[in-house]
């Protein structure tokens, strides 16, 4: 274990062993757990779990009505599956046989116009008609070597808009998309079925559109509201193969009673606190900020349906279970708050629930120690979002980090990621954010994406739990600093995000 920072001041070091964040990652992040989607009782399993570590830990509850737990309702919008469509006189089951599109509530009635190719669509009449159209596969990555983009699922789907763009462009007033004989459109369908069914979620999503594709996976966490990537102009079926004949017989119709429902379902965070030792400082809360959830069970890749992501965030989950464990053993002068938030995957959910309805006063947290993904990549190098402007918004915090960094884990930083111009956005997409928003100096430690992100592939065993150990205790060095000093972290005057 590496010597403490100098001058003593990251005394309970030895409390973070790879030992219990190799159990706890086999634990949270195993197939037991399912993936944690949140809304699900996979991430209510998940909650539970972690409340009841942290109270073996010697957390105190710091959630709602004295418990660990801060219930919050998440509000789902879908296109129903009960809704009723035909094509060319025959039933569809909705995500069944069909795909369905950019729907709102209401019905259609419109005649099929057959096109071979979107470069037909310049000589036919398809002004207020449904234009059915037979697309073929265009090249994926190969399911050994699925990522999160140029995979089937992202491909196919993406040329499936693409196709009902040009519809719409054309005139058209709904488009009909029919696989080819080949089997990975229809696997492709199947996937987008499973991804887009689910709707949008938000904390009051009402009104929310709903039948848009959302992506094979998200980011770290979305700035926005909900997963779903824009959808075309124009109400859009995609069908599987088999189709062709009922879309092109004579005087064919699209016929639709397409509505909306509306769930509602809880998700949680759970928030346990260290008190300080100085009675003067007792009301300036240093948080550490993890989600516990992922994109739960969804379609399988290579026979594997469980998106478990060890990495995102089981990595941060068991890391902030570790520094709290040490700040337990060695309380510092300010009270130390740690929150696993819920729903960091329809659009950071829960962090952005707590901000609005913290369980302790907002002004008095002041600093947010926030991370996501700390488990991969190369063992010498990591990343500290927030570092840099325009994102930074604390010197006071960000010296601590680099200070902490330069005296005891030594990782090479990497600065692009933290650029505004960086095409990731990485900075805007985890749970600081709506922290960073409120004026709360806050920072994100990361060691970045890497090729199992988003996918079956982020498994506990393919987490370096010697990495893992090692940005644990950056992080809760970075948090003792903040803790112990003299004055609470600055915040930057006029501090604005931009990008």
């Amino acid at each position: 274990m590496p010597s403490p920072l100098r001058g003593g001041i990251a005394p309970a070091l030895d409390a973070i062993t790879e030992a219990d964040l190799r159990r706890d990652m086999f634990a949270m992040g195993g197939d037991a757990m399912r993936g944690r989607e949140a809304g699900t009782l996979d991430e209510m399993r998940a909650t539970g779990w972690i409340a009841e570590r942290a109270r073996e830990a010697g957390l105190q509850p710091a959630g709602d009505d004295g418990t660990f737990f801060q219930w919050w309702p998440m509000r789902r919008s879908r296109l129903s599956e009960n809704s009723q469509l035909s094509v060319g006189g025959r039933s569809l089951r909705m995500w069944k046989d069909a795909v369905v599109l950019n729907a709102q509530n209401g019905t259609l009635d419109l005649p099929i116009v057959f096109v071979s190719d979107t470069a037909a669509l310049r000589s036919a009449d398809v002004r207020g008609k449904a234009v059915a159209m037979v697309v073929a596969p265009v090249p994926t990555q190969p399911l050994d070597q699925f990522t999160i983009r140029g995979n089937f699922q992202a491909t196919l789907s993406a040329m499936i808009r693409q196709r009902a763009s040009a519809i719409a462009q054309a005139g058209g007033a709904a488009a009909i998309l029919i696989n080819d004989g080949s089997p990975i459109l229809n696997t492709a369908l199947d996937a987008t079925a499973a991804l887009t069914s689910r709707g949008q979620y938000g904390i009051d999503s009402a009104g929310a559109p709903t039948g848009t594709f959302a992506r094979a996976a998200g980011g770290a966490g979305g700035a926005g509201g909900g997963r779903g990537n824009a959808g075309p102009a124009i109400p859009t079926v995609w069908l599987r193969t088999g189709m062709l004949d009922a879309a092109r017989a004579s005087n064919a119709r699209l016929t639709a009673l397409t509505f909306n429902e509306t769930f509602y379902y809880p998700s949680g965070n759970v928030i346990g606190v260290v008190r300080g030792t100085d009675p003067k400082l007792a009301n300036e809360y240093v948080l550490f900020s993890a989600h516990q959830d992922h994109d739960g069970t969804r379609y399988s890749v290579n026979g594997d349906s469980i998106w478990n992501g060890a990495d995102d965030n089981v990595s941060v989950s068991v890391a902030v279970l570790a520094a709290a464990r040490a700040f337990v053993k060695h309380p510092a002068p300010r009270p130390a708050i740690f929150i696993w938030q819920g729903a960091e995957e329809r659009g950071l959910l829960g962090s952005r629930w707590f901000v609005g309805h913290p369980t302790v006063p907002q002004s008095q947290i002041i600093a947010v120690l926030n991370g996501d993904m700390i488990g991969r990549n190369n063992p010498d190098s990591a990343a500290l979002l927030g570092a840099q402007p325009p994102h930074k918004n604390s010197n006071a915090l960000v010296d601590a980090a680099l200070r902490a960094n330069a005296e005891l884990t030594h990782f090479k930083l990497d600065t692009i990621w933290d650029r505004p111009t960086h095409p990731e956005g990485w900075y805007f997409r985890s749970d600081h954010l709506p922290y960073a928003r409120a004026g709360i100096p806050a920072i994100m430690f990361s060691t970045l994406l890497h090729p199992d992100y988003h996918t079956p592939r982020d498994e506990p065993s393919r987490i370096d739990i010697a990495k893992l150990a090692k940005m644990t205790q950056w992080m809760y060095a970075t948090g003792w600093i903040v803790a112990t000093a003299p004055q609470r972290p600055d915040v930057i005057p006029g501090f604005k995000l931009e990008r």
